[in-house]
């Protein structure tokens, strides 16, 4: 089967909610990424065969196909097309899922896969109310479906529900996700302190590094927070943070490699997608794990770096304990308890991190994966070149 190779890959500073790039459209956020990626990987962009972008809420801003409206704020040719997935927190990862097997198919040479988020202007589910009140609906896609509640009844859907189920279901407490993400602020602020992140970052304006990470952070200052659900576990402290951002990688094929006179940096060496359990919702990657090391041969001991987005604490801590995966070789620069998570580009996001720090370390492969609305799990494996 041909190979599809990572070319390039880079993405804006991420702000946090309000932050410096609160008032930026998120066309302009996603016109800033693909300019650089084109630029760096110094490839004509009339080359392109298709812009594949994450973004999910889009509504206002993010409306109209925003893949494509980013690829024209960015001057780049009007030939080249774009289109917008969704695929709920895993967007963006889907996203190079999609244009990887579209290279590796034979049916295109060139594509940029990435992702978009403006938090701060348009809220998580925005969408799903947006679309429900006019209706007299409460529980957004879900309310009015005959076979949903025949399969689920009334269970809530609902993150913090799900990440409350894991915490519970895992036997993991509060101090231990408390204890979590307070590591994860020490290592995003080693990482920008060490100049980690300069090589994937293009700075938007003055926004030139991650907004998110707290230095006077503690222990004792998340204990005095208040649970997110009462009686519950969870606070805002161990959960990852409202923000904006846009992130993209290139992907290519041998032959394009060669025409192009490009360098490949990685390949995609597995690409795979599972569902479980959507009232728990959070917890498949802990089976899409194990299927991915199923499909490849590989055991958890292979992989050098591993990036699972920290949409919460209780997430990670399980998917740890079910994997038996090595946390030192976990979001090693943090995740987004500390760094943030812009929904739709969060994806590439992470394997723009992953990348560049298989790179930093000479470590050879790289998984990814991230929890996404309806219990699903994007995994991918890549293999430093």
């Amino acid at each position: 089967m041909p190979e599809a190779y990572i070319v390039e890959a880079v993405r804006t500073p991420v702000g946090k909610r309000g932050g410096g790039l609160s008032g930026v459209h998120p066309a302009d956020l996603g016109a800033r990424v693909l300019r650089a990626l084109v630029e760096r990987a110094g490839i004509d962009p009339a080359a392109v065969e298709d812009v594949v972008f994450g973004c999910l809420d889009t509504v206002g801003p993010q409306a109209g196909d925003i893949a494509r409206t980013c690829w024209l704020a960015a001057g780049l040719p009007e030939e080249v097309p774009g289109v917008t997935v969704d695929r709920q927190c895993g967007s963006s990862q889907q996203a190079v899922h999609f244009g990887a097997q579209a290279v590796m198919s034979g049916t295109c040479d060139v594509v940029v896969a990435g992702g978009v988020q403006n938090m701060s202007q348009v809220p998580i589910a925005f969408a799903g109310r947006r679309a429900a009140e006019p209706l007299g609906l409460t529980q957004g896609p879900y309310a009015g479906s005959k076979g949903w509640r025949a399969r689920y009844g009334d269970q809530p859907v609902d993150q913090f529900h799900g990440a409350e189920l894991i915490a519970e279901k895992w036997g993991i407490t509060r101090e231990a996700m408390e204890e979590f993400a307070l590591r994860s602020h020490q290592r995003a602020l080693r990482a920008i302190d060490e100049g980690r992140f300069a090589r994937e970052l293009i700075a938007y304006a003055d926004v030139t590094t991650d907004e998110g990470p707290r230095r006077n952070t503690s222990l004792e200052k998340m204990a005095g927070l208040q649970p997110l659900v009462e009686g519950g576990r969870l606070t805002a402290a161990v959960s990852s943070q409202v923000s904006d951002g846009a992130s993209a990688v290139l992907l290519a094929s041998e032959r394009a490699v060669r025409e192009h006179g490009l360098t490949p940096r990685a390949r995609i060496h597995h690409l795979s997608v599972r569902g479980e359990d959507p009232i728990r919702m959070l917890s498949a990657p802990i089976p899409a794990t194990a299927y991915a090391l199923k499909k490849t041969g590989m055991s958890i001991g292979d992989i050098d770096l591993v990036e699972i987005n920290e949409a919460f604490a209780s997430v990670v801590l399980a998917w740890l304990e079910e994997t038996g995966a090595d946390p030192s070789r976990v979001n090693v620069n943090g995740g987004a308890i500390a760094l943030g998570h812009p929904l739709g580009a969060t994806g590439t996001k992470l394997m723009t991190t992953l990348l560049h720090e298989l790179e930093r370390t000479g470590g050879r492969y790289g998984l990814q994966t991230m929890c996404e609305g309806g219990g699903q799990a994007n995994v991918t494996v890549i293999e430093r070149l």
